[in-house]
């Protein structure tokens, strides 16, 4: 499955955040990577999670929404939140958690 090929309804905003949740009630910390309204992208050590766990994490001081693990592909699992982050949080994310820019110049 290509990743990348899957439709999203919202914007993903690249990040470079450690954070510290939980799943399947046990703490976890991993790299978050992508965030939208709908969803993360997480990096974390193989086996941290498994398809359909429930995920719950903060976020730079922000609970974000209980998730669900959608996809795992090694060390990366892909989470959909049963609800949605607000656009505005979206944006200070992004200015004050580690934004890293989407496109690189030469």
């Amino acid at each position: 499955m290509n990743l990348d090929s899957i439709p999203r309804a919202s914007e993903r905003r690249p990040l470079s955040l450690l954070v510290k949740g939980r799943v399947r009630s046990r703490v976890v910390y991993v790299d978050l990577i992508d965030i939208s309204e709908g969803g993360c992208k997480l990096r974390g050590k193989a086996g941290f999670a498994d398809l359909g766990d429930r995920v719950t994490m903060k976020v730079a001081g922000i609970n974000a929404p209980l998730g669900i693990v959608a996809w795992v592909e090694g060390e990366m699992a892909g989470v959909a939140f049963e609800g949605t982050i607000h656009p505005a949080v979206l944006d200070h994310l992004s200015a004050h958690a580690g934004s890293k820019p989407s496109s690189s110049r030469s």
